[in-house]
């Protein structure tokens, strides 16, 4: 199941959408020639479609490449005006042949105008949701549209999802689960598969722990993303 914060949020988010892409200036973070060039305002539909569970039991794996083949970058052309530099490059290698390149536009600012929804509402919200994966491909979508939001990737990029880390996914330090659910527990273990630390919340309220240096695996379930303290 969703996280429920962003599943609320998502059908506020729709809304602000529609809003912002109706403006005359062009508020989102890719402004008036990205939606030009997606040919008309982001689907509210496509915002608030169910992203991958939060819940996982084992840590995301790097993203395999598509096998279907993309359209030469020289082929991404919109079918009415044209894209900007950063656009362009966003689009590189990311359009499969035969796809219009404005929608695959759309899904990019359409992350954008997510995070700048949801770093309004909780920047630890938002870190945590590129985190879980509820908003994927976070990195790309921000390097070329919306770099304003860099600091949350990077962030992001030193947390942990539900799920089992180990080896060299182990960062020792202090980390904070600032939204978990209410079915939240973990267990940090260190060598021979010794309990080092463990604990629970039926709350949802934000918890934190401690991954030592001698923790060999790190183990979190229902707490939907753990973030790296300021002292880590």
């Amino acid at each position: 199941m969703r996280h429920p914060f962003l599943a609320g949020a998502a059908v506020a988010l729709a809304t602000a959408v529609l809003a912002a892409c109706g403006s005359p200036d062009g508020s989102g973070d890719g402004g008036a020639k990205a939606t030009a060039a997606a040919g008309g305002t982001p689907s509210a539909a496509a915002v608030a479609s169910p992203a991958p569970s939060a819940a996982r039991t084992t840590a995301p794996g790097p993203r395999r490449p598509s096998s279907t083949p993309k359209a030469p970058a020289g082929d991404v052309t919109p079918a009415t005006g044209s894209f900007t530099k950063k656009q362009k490059e966003y689009l590189t290698d990311r359009v499969p042949k035969g796809m219009d390149p404005a929608a695959v536009l759309q899904t990019g600012q359409e992350t954008c105008d997510r995070l700048r929804y949801l770093v309004k509402a909780d920047r630890g919200i938002a870190v945590a949701a590129i985190v879980s994966g509820e908003v994927a491909d976070a990195k790309p979508a921000v390097t070329h549209l919306c770099p304003r939001h860099q600091d949350l990737v990077d962030e992001a990029a030193l947390g942990y999802a539900d799920g089992t880390h180990k080896g060299a996914g182990l960062r020792p330090g202090r980390y904070r689960a600032p939204s978990p659910t209410k079915a939240c527990s973990w267990q940090v273990a260190g060598a021979d598969g010794k309990e080092l630390e463990s604990g629970s919340s039926g709350t949802g309220e934000q918890v934190e722990i401690t991954v030592a240096r001698s923790a060999r695996t790190f183990t979190s379930t229902g707490c939907y993303a753990w973030l790296p303290q300021g002292d880590n």
